[in-house]
């Protein structure tokens, strides 16, 4: 098993959610669509040769995100992950994946 966690500003957030969902991860026991999700903020400078989705190059931005959290089966987690960068709006998302120990 696999913690899937990624930053999605608010304005794509359950689009974001709907395509990693639709590749299997985020299921738990007999449940599905399971996920935590946190309200905050994120900061960013795009640099040079960057297309940024918000700001400017060379500005400091600062944007509502969110960050969300699933599980996510080893037979998933390549595709949940590729779903997820699919349908962000940036350019480079923030993500990471950790496998879990599972007792």
């Amino acid at each position: 098993m696999y913690k899937f966690t990624f930053f999605v500003p608010e304005s794509h957030l359950e689009a974001v959610k709907q395509a990693v969902f639709a590749t299997g991860a985020g299921k738990i026991g007999h449940y599905d669509r399971c996920c935590f999700q946190l309200k905050g903020e994120g900061q960013f400078r795009a640099l040079e040769g960057s297309h940024p989705f918000l700001g400017e190059r060379g500005q400091l931005e600062t944007v509502v995100e969110y960050r969300v959290e699933l599980v996510c089966d080893e037979q998933h987690i390549r595709s949940a992950v590729a779903a997820m960068k699919l349908a962000h709006p940036y350019e480079e998302p923030a993500y990471d994946v950790i496998r879990m120990e599972c007792f």
